[in-house]
């Protein structure tokens, strides 16, 4: 929890409560079904949370504003940003259901009112639109943007471009020359200069 007490300073009580339960939470999910490997679980506000909130340390989503964790796995980097972002909605889904049990667990356990979830796969969700998709290294980016572009709303041209925003790691040269698109790269040592993150990067996709 100090870790990201160290680069984030603004939370309420009710936010500080949040993110301090996840630890035990994290834990107690874990034995019963692994969403995070045994030896990230003690790391999990290094590896997890605070790679999560790399997101707001670069990007300030408006009230009401409807995003979508595609491929959520354990609720990363949803849950971590639902805390962050109370007034925005946080659609989280992945196509293992016993993830989105775990996520489902934790949000109701911390009282997330912002997240719904959904046991699917991007191209099965048919009837929504979102303002922006969020992801953490679920499939490479030419993917990642080819389930995206058709969950997207269309906004007009002064309003913040829907896009997508993902969390990945290594050299990513050959993915982002695959994908076709031109990425913005942020690489998240630069915003939380700890080893972990020297290789790990916030990559943004305009529509």
């Amino acid at each position: 929890m100090e870790i990201v007490l160290k680069y984030f300073s603004d939370f309420t009580e009710k936010q500080l409560q949040q993110l301090q339960a996840l630890g035990e939470l994290y834990k107690e999910w874990n034995e019963k079904i692994n969403v995070i490997s045994r030896k990230d679980i003690d790391a999990l506000y290094e590896k997890h949370v605070l790679h999560s909130l790399s997101i707001a340390a670069i990007a300030d989503f408006p009230a009401r504003t409807q995003i979508l964790d595609l491929g959520t796995g354990g609720g990363f980097p949803g849950i971590p940003l639902a805390i962050f972002f109370p007034e925005v909605k946080f659609h989280l889904v992945d196509s293992i259901g016993k993830k989105i049990k775990v996520v489902q667990g934790v949000a109701e356990a911390i009282g997330l009112q912002n997240v719904t979830t959904a046991h699917t796969r991007a191209e099965e969700i048919k009837d929504r639109k979102f303002d922006l998709v969020v992801s953490r290294a679920v499939a490479p980016l030419k993917d990642l943007w080819f389930w995206s572009k058709p969950l997207l709303k269309t906004a007009p041209a002064h309003e913040q471009q829907p896009g997508l925003i993902c969390l990945k790691g290594g050299d990513l040269t050959q993915e982002i020359a695959d994908s076709t698109v031109r990425p913005r790269i942020t690489n998240i040592y630069k915003l939380f200069p700890e080893e972990f993150f020297q290789e790990k990067h916030i990559v943004v996709v305009n529509k």
